[in-house]
């Protein structure tokens, strides 16, 4: 059983795997944060130079639009591995997936919704 850090630590580690193979590059910045059967990844600095290029190249809502599909798309296309993952790490299936980013920070959310809170052991107990 692992505490709630160790579980986070390990969601960040699969996370950053998955960036750096399906989108090329690993995010600068990447939380998780567990709360009862949510998980919320949050990755900073995810834009490729090519998508940062395509957003300041067309108009702001085209490129936005394009980007966002684009980017929902290859998560949609992936959800079966990022939920293995996730139900490795937690020990709990994964119900949900939720998915956005922004053309204008490069933040990207990810949250996932859990059958339940996965069973934690307290920090400092082994």
């Amino acid at each position: 059983m692992k505490t709630q850090g160790e579980i986070e630590a390990a969601i960040c580690k699969g996370m950053t795997s998955f960036e750096q193979e399906y989108m090329g590059r690993g995010p600068k910045n990447l939380q998780a944060h567990l709360i009862d059967d949510l998980l919320v990844v949050r990755l900073l600095g995810v834009l490729t130079v090519a998508e940062q290029q395509l957003v300041k190249t067309l108009t702001p809502e085209k490129g936005r639009d394009l980007l966002k599909q684009v980017r929902t798309h290859l998560i949609e296309t992936a959800r079966p591995t990022l939920e293995v993952m996730v139900q490795e790490v937690t020990g709990v299936k994964v119900l949900s997936l939720h998915h956005d980013i922004s053309t204008t920070t490069g933040e990207e959310i990810v949250l996932f919704t859990l059958a339940e809170s996965p069973l934690m052991r307290e920090r400092g107990v082994k």
